[in-house]
């Protein structure tokens, strides 16, 4: 999956928690995010973030802090 599509995919996760309240928003994007994206798509998003996540929502790039990042094989 291209970068673009998993930062616009995490961003509308991150506008969707953040409807739920500004203090909830990164843990719940983060918990989307663990459970429900694959290992391939974590390691992308974090590699991302991780070269400065620019085009991540503020929320999202706080996210990422507690996204697990998959165990190598």
């Amino acid at each position: 999956m291209s970068p673009d599509k998993l930062i616009y995919m995490a961003n509308q996760i991150g506008a969707f928690f953040k409807s739920q309240g500004e203090g909830k928003a990164p843990a719940g994007i983060a918990d989307h995010i663990n459970r429900f994206w694959e290992p391939r798509m974590r390691s992308a998003i974090l590699a991302y973030w991780e070269t400065g996540g620019e085009k991540l929502d503020p929320a999202v790039r706080d996210a990422m802090k507690a996204v697990k990042r998959p165990a190598s094989n």
